[in-house]
């Protein structure tokens, strides 16, 4: 199974999207959830490794994959 890190934080509509996709789903155990207000280290993480701080940002074995709607499709294809 792949490696699934999501950088979000609550308060972003995208995030938001995204999580409720999740839980609707039930997809919760699929993924290590990173919320990049309330972890400092995350946050690092999530500039260094995709280059900005834009959520929801969905890490795939390491590579970010933007945007709610992408992400959404992913986990659609891969995880349904």
């Amino acid at each position: 199974m792949k490696e699934l890190i999501l950088y979000y934080f609550p308060q972003c509509p995208y995030c938001k999207k995204v999580l409720n996709f999740i839980e609707k789903n039930n997809l919760n155990n699929s993924f290590i959830l990173k919320n990049i207000r309330e972890d400092p280290e995350a946050r690092k993480e999530l500039i260094s490794i995709g280059g900005k701080e834009q959520v929801p940002c969905l890490f795939i074995d390491g590579n970010p994959l933007y945007e709610s709607a992408d992400i959404i499709n992913w986990l659609e294809e891969n995880l349904l």
